[in-house]
């Protein structure tokens, strides 16, 4: 395993959700990366943010650890989840917020 690999593999596993994105969740740097925050956001959940534009190796390793090409990419408890469209459909569906809750993780207005 490479250093980055290593890196990743480290912040997957030991952040309940970690999201690889484009900029940070203060400021993305990408319409796609910046509606994954917003979901996110009015879910209430706590993440970690990676931004991937710092460190050409890590935006490229995290397109080699999931095995998907595009960026922004949601990992929770360590599963890698997918990018916008699917976090979207998913939301859209209200199966992202059962996820969460599934996995134990405390989500923004659920009792």
């Amino acid at each position: 395993m490479s250093g980055i690999n290593e890196f990743i593999d480290n912040e997957v596993k030991s952040n309940d959700v970690v999201l690889f994105m484009k900029g940070t969740p203060q400021f993305p740097q990408c319409g796609f990366s910046g509606q994954v925050v917003q979901m996110l956001d009015y879910i209430g959940v706590d993440y970690k943010g990676i931004n991937v534009l710092a460190d050409a190796d890590l935006r490229q390793g995290i397109k080699d650890y999931s095995n998907w090409p595009t960026i922004p990419q949601l990992y929770i408890k360590g599963e890698f989840i997918g990018g916008c469209d699917i976090v979207r459909e998913m939301f859209q569906a209200g199966e992202l917020q059962s996820h969460f809750e599934e996995h134990g993780i405390a989500v923004k207005g659920a009792a």
